[in-house]
């Protein structure tokens, strides 16, 4: 099925910010969505909402206010990065966020990021806070993800950022062309390319969102395997044969590798009031499973 695009209603001179949002349904972003009615600057961000077909059963009542609301069809979230580079390429505004269904911005979120790209910034990282912190599992998997851009962290230049949950300048990732779709999927693509042009990136922990993560054992298990099939299937695909056995050689590294760039946020962590027991266990163990 080919991309559709349909405005629920526009003002592209208003947009300051698109928000893209994959989903199935409106039900799965609602929680998202009021937390973006909160913003101090609602009236200058863009909804965009990219779904499959099938009914999304929309709450207009709760998308009034916003500089603009659309709707992006595609074939199938399954190709999270085509979906993704749908909503940037349907976007208006000059700043795209790549957002999820389960992160939760504060009031100031928005205006903070997009003051922050007044900068020389291709991208900007917002803080993270976790927004379930009970028990060492959600802890495990916040730090692991999300430590390194930890809230309570200063802001400072970053050589490393998550694809999701952060804001970009459109027109860059515009310019990546056919390379939008894989560089909006898994792995470290975007920012290999990102160094490789020069583009800049900031870290900016006055824009808060609160991430919600896994808290079951099953399912957490089943997470950080899948992060490190993902990645590696990325890499694999872009890598020489010779790399990926050399890689494969060095791998026992990459547990210490992975915690090395947690350590900072863990330790501020623990600063700001502590950590449940086992989080440290249970981070270890996380790497594990990824490297494996």
């Amino acid at each position: 099925m080919p991309e559709t695009v349909n405005d629920l209603y526009g003002d592209a001179e208003r947009a300051r910010m698109s928000v893209i949002l994959p989903t199935d349904k409106y039900e799965t972003i609602r929680a998202v969505v009021r937390r973006l009615r909160r913003q101090t600057i609602r009236n200058q961000l863009e909804i965009v909402i990219v779904a499959p077909a099938g009914p999304l059963e929309l709450d207009e009542s709760e998308l009034e206010g916003f500089a603009g609301v659309r709707v992006v069809r595609v074939e199938s979230l399954r190709a999270i990065g085509a979906a993704r580079a749908a909503g940037v390429r349907a976007a208006q505004a000059p700043l795209v966020f790549i957002g999820e269904t389960h992160s939760y911005a504060h009031p100031t979120w928005a205006e903070v990021l997009i003051e922050a790209h007044s900068g020389p910034w291709a991208a900007v990282v917002p803080g993270f806070g976790n927004a379930n912190p009970v028990g060492m599992l959600s802890w495990s998997l916040f730090l692991l993800d999300y430590g390194s851009h930890l809230y309570s962290l200063p802001p400072r230049e970053t050589m490393i950022a998550p694809i999701h949950n952060v804001a970009y300048k459109r027109q860059v990732l515009l310019e990546l062309g056919n390379e939008l779709d894989g560089a909006l999927s898994h792995g470290d693509q975007l920012m290999v390319v990102f160094r490789a042009r020069s583009h800049r990136t900031y870290f900016q922990p006055a824009a808060r969102i609160d991430h919600l993560n896994v808290a079951r054992l099953a399912p957490w298990i089943s997470d950080r395997f899948q992060v490190g099939v993902l990645i590696a299937a990325r890499r694999a695909h872009r890598w020489s044969v010779l790399r990926r056995v050399a890689y494969v050689l060095a791998s026992p590294l990459i547990p210490a590798v992975l915690l090395m760039r947690a350590s900072t946020g863990a330790r501020q962590a623990l600063r700001d009031g502590g950590l449940p027991p086992g989080t440290f266990l249970g981070m270890a163990a996380g790497t594990i499973i990824t490297a494996l």
